[in-house]
């Protein structure tokens, strides 16, 4: 059964970035219903994004694959794989990336193996849509060309605007309808109906002419890409379907005359394509592994289906596990401490209280469940207010006209400057949807603000509010953290399951408000992100070439160009397997698809115990390793000390979580 069916277009030949959505509606979150929203909050600027390079009437793309090109005084490299690719002032430069495993790093940085001059002075992104940006290479205010580039795409394509000389920083040798190279074992093409210079170092086109650069697959023919440069992609088209057992991403590439393509599919596209999809012309490296060529125009593969969940199962404890647990909410009730003030520890505080209110009412214990809905139901009504602001300068959310967002006042981790708004507005979205569910009435009362929370991460189809998805990379399957990715190595994402948390309470706050396309949306994005999780954060398979000299089990910090065994705040070996499974929500689950991998990495992270950083979360994944492990862990739960329980958990939703794998 299908559940749903989604069409993402856009078009990088045009000045905005359209999405017709699904079924002939108006897409997710809709200016028409967006508008008076937005109006009801303040509008404040809290930390101006920097500088972009971004024609006029495109959105901010903040969190995106491509944002480093985008934003600051320096445009960085991007990674859409199988390529590294720069802009620069005069025109850009690319290259297959040099693949090194050490110890702790797997580095694939930018390697400018070919460079382009086409005499510019600047450029500016012209167009965009989730898969695919057109650059506009600028000569004063004149366009001398648009250059174009699209993930999983091993060609580069430039259009002259007007009358242009290209100077190429490698002389290319002439050929059979191609001009190629060889750099660092790698053959790179060029195909044009330009005129190029005996040298081979000089191109000229007309208006109208088009250039496409290339680089061949290991073991791939040359022939072959040369046949699809004659057709450059113009732009990208995504769709999505979520049915019981498999969710389904397709990306298809447009060509300029429709003509099949070249693409790159990563390994967790490959492990379950479209039968229809052949990856037989080659490969390419990658930090991710091996990237396989398939000549087709529609990529598309299958993940498994992840339900949503707001609630543990606790149909099989004990009558002295739900004493236990109801005598330890108690004391979690009365230890709770006051609220904070931004986002993300706001965000978790409500998510806390939102676990014990799930485990209060399944066992019974009424009084517990009344007082946390009710310190719950206070706090949130105070995020909720969109006047907040207004007169308040905490717990209250304003509008960013510039970056086309929505932010907390009180900012944590750079949110004001767009970074980990997936994350923050996650715990928000669960807390609200697990009491709505219980409280119909609130979902409509915290609707004008949750569902601009929801919109700042999941709008799709056009809108000239928030961007498409802020987020979510489709191709990648899983988002990036970074606002404006100032990174030579481009985007990055620390905390996958805080991710997948989010969508899964994205999920959550869909269904009990009623919104069943949001639904199938959140769905996709939290099947896509937890399989991704597992493929590249904490199950990867350790046999794979790519992971030779890299000695450790778990990847803590995904980027563009590399994948590093590390955290933003702490070295220790708990930080890097804890910040990929808190917080533990009920959907978490996904995380012990194997459970000896479980142990492998739990002998890696806490070698001694459960007193670490994150011991409460690593004793819960634990716990998926399988009946003994669960039952070990739950005895290791005495021996925790107060300071290792995490401020977004508590000691009574973990000892539920526990006790609901023992047996299941």
């Amino acid at each position: 059964m299908v559940v749903t069916l989604a069409v993402v277009t856009g078009c990088t030949t045009s000045t905005t970035s359209t999405t017709p959505a699904p079924s002939g509606a108006d897409g997710i979150f809709p200016d028409s219903m967006i508008a008076p929203l937005v109006e009801a909050l303040p509008e404040r600027t809290i930390s101006p994004l920097p500088p972009a390079r971004l024609d006029d009437g495109l959105l901010p793309p903040t969190n995106s694959w491509f944002s480093g090109l985008v934003f600051g005084d320096t445009s960085m490299p991007v990674f859409p794989m199988p390529l590294s690719f720069q802009m620069t002032d005069e025109g850009f430069a690319f290259g297959v990336p040099k693949v090194v495993a050490s110890e702790k790093v797997i580095m694939g940085g930018f390697l400018p193996a070919l460079t382009a001059d086409v005499g510019a002075d600047a450029f500016s992104v012209s167009a965009y849509d989730e898969a695919s940006v057109t650059v506009a290479s600028l000569a004063g205010d004149a366009e001398l060309g648009t250059t174009v580039i699209a993930q999983g795409s091993p060609f580069v394509s430039f259009t002259a605007s007007q009358p242009v000389t290209i100077a190429l920083g490698q002389p290319l040798d002439p050929g059979d309808g191609v001009w190629t190279t060889e750099v660092d074992g790698m053959q790179y093409g060029l195909v044009s109906a330009g005129s190029m210079s005996d040298s081979g170092a000089e191109l000229t086109l007309s208006p109208g002419q088009v250039a496409t650069w290339f680089t061949v697959s290991t073991s791939g023919a040359l022939a072959d890409f040369v046949a699809a440069a004659v057709s450059p992609i113009v732009g990208t088209d995504i769709l999505y379907s979520v049915g019981d057992e498999s969710t389904t991403t397709s990306i298809t590439y447009r060509t300029s005359d429709g003509s099949p393509t070249i693409v790159a599919a990563m390994p967790h596209q490959y492990a379950d394509l479209d039968d229809a999809t052949t990856c037989d012309a080659g490969s390419w490296p990658s930090v991710y592994g091996e990237l396989k060529a398939c000549a087709t125009t529609d990529l598309a593969w299958s993940v498994p289906t992840l339900d949503p969940a707001g609630s543990l199962d606790l149909s099989t404890l004990t009558a002295d596990d739900t004493s236990r647990l109801a005598d330890q909410l108690a004391v979690d009730v009365a230890s709770t401490l006051p609220e904070p003030a931004d986002t993300y520890f706001g965000g978790k505080w409500m998510y806390r209280l939102a676990t014990m209110f799930d485990v209060a009412r399944q066992i019974g214990a009424d009084d517990h469940a009344a007082t946390i809905k009710t310190q719950l139901q206070q706090a949130m009504d105070g995020w909720m207010d969109p006047a907040g602001c207004d007169t308040g300068t905490e717990r209250c959310f304003v509008y960013d006209t510039e970056a086309r967002g929505i932010v907390g006042l009180a900012a944590s981790f750079g949110s004001d400057e767009f970074n980990d708004h997936h994350f923050h507005y996650g715990y928000f979205l669960y807390a609200a949807g697990v009491l709505a569910e219980d409280d119909p009435a609130l979902a409509e009362k915290w609707a004008p603000v949750m569902n601009l929370l929801a919109a700042d991460i999941a709008t799709q189809g056009e809108s000239t509010y928030f961007p498409e998805r802020r987020a979510f990379d489709a191709y990648a399957g899983h988002s990036w953290a970074s606002g404006t990715s100032p990174f030579a190595d481009g985007n990055n994402q620390e905390s996958s399951s805080e991710a997948v948390n989010a969508w899964n309470g994205l999920a959550l706050w869909a269904s009990a408000s009623n919104q069943p396309e949001l639904a199938a949306e959140a769905r996709w994005m939290l099947s896509a992100e937890a399989d991704s999780a597992l493929a590249y954060w904490t199950n990867f398979d350790r046999t794979e070439p790519v992971y030779e000299g890299f000695d450790h089990n778990v990847a803590s910090i995904n980027w563009g160009g590399k994948r590093d065994y590390a955290t933003w705040f702490s070295p220790e070996p708990s930080a890097m397997l804890g910040i990929l499974v808190l917080p533990m929500s009920p959907v978490a689950g996904y995380l012990g698809a194997d459970p000896e991998r479980v142990r492998t990495n739990i002998a890696e992270a806490a070698p001694n115990g459960s007193d670490v950083l994150f011991g409460d979360y690593l004793l819960m994944y634990s716990a998926l390793g399988g009946n003994e492990d669960a039952a070990a862990a739950l005895e290791e739960t005495a021996n925790l000390n107060e300071d290792r329980t995490d401020d977004g958990n508590s000691r009574s939703y973990m000892l539920a979580w526990i006790m609901s794998r023992i047996g299941s």
